[in-house]
């Protein structure tokens, strides 16, 4: 395997380790921390930036892997039909069997690169997504728990002045009849004094 397969192979593990990272299940708390740092980071944008680059070069890489297979399959298909018989032919199909075989697999390690550069960005972006949702959705509920709470204040702050007044008028309503009573009484009274001293009879309300 040439230098750069084999660094597009170490490329498609990271890949693989890091789609691992981002689908395990952490905590919201870290997960938001995780994602915010990636998401905001500048040196993270910069390596993003280079992967680019060098999922560029994987492109490349993938066509022409995809080129020799098809040219390989077609020289094989070929020679097969060319009527060579005896021990060539047997190593030509040994040959073009294990061309073949490594144009496959450079064509499915490059195609799998690709691909899952393309999950990994997705799977990023939804997951981001899903927190700044998640974060919405606590601050409408305690938007919602807090007038909840502030109404439920409200309405017995109401009731409580309802019944403080209610109580006042209740106090005012027995100081007026006691005021009445004292003044009944004191007019009574008085009119038996008046009645005794002008010789009146004397009128027995109480009674009548």
């Amino acid at each position: 395997m040439t230098i750069y397969y084999s660094l597009t192979f170490l490329l498609l593990a990271a890949e693989m380790v890091t789609f691992c990272a981002l689908v395990a299940p952490l905590p919201h708390t870290v997960r938001k921390r995780v994602f915010t740092f990636l998401s905001e980071s500048a040196v993270v944008a910069k390596i993003a930036y280079g992967l680019k680059i060098a999922f560029i070069f994987v492109g490349v890489l993938f066509v022409d892997a995809l080129q020799r297979m098809f040219r390989i399959t077609a020289e094989a298909t070929a020679a097969k039909s060319g009527g060579l018989s005896g021990t060539h032919d047997v190593r030509a199909e040994t040959n073009f069997a294990a061309r073949k075989f490594y144009a496959q697999r450079n064509t499915y390690l490059t195609g799998f690169a690709l691909f899952l550069s393309l999950v990994l960005s997705r799977t990023f972006y939804i997951i981001l997504d899903l927190i700044h949702a998640q974060e919405e959705y606590s601050k409408l509920k305690k938007q919602v728990d807090g007038s909840g709470a502030k109404t439920n204040g409200e309405d017995a702050t109401v009731l409580k002045k309802k019944l403080d007044a209610a109580e006042a008028r209740s106090r005012d309503f027995d100081t007026l009849k006691k005021q009445s009573e004292a003044q009944a009484r004191e007019y009574d009274r008085l009119a038996t004094e008046y009645n005794k001293a002008t010789g009146a009879p004397v009128s027995d309300k109480r009674k009548d």
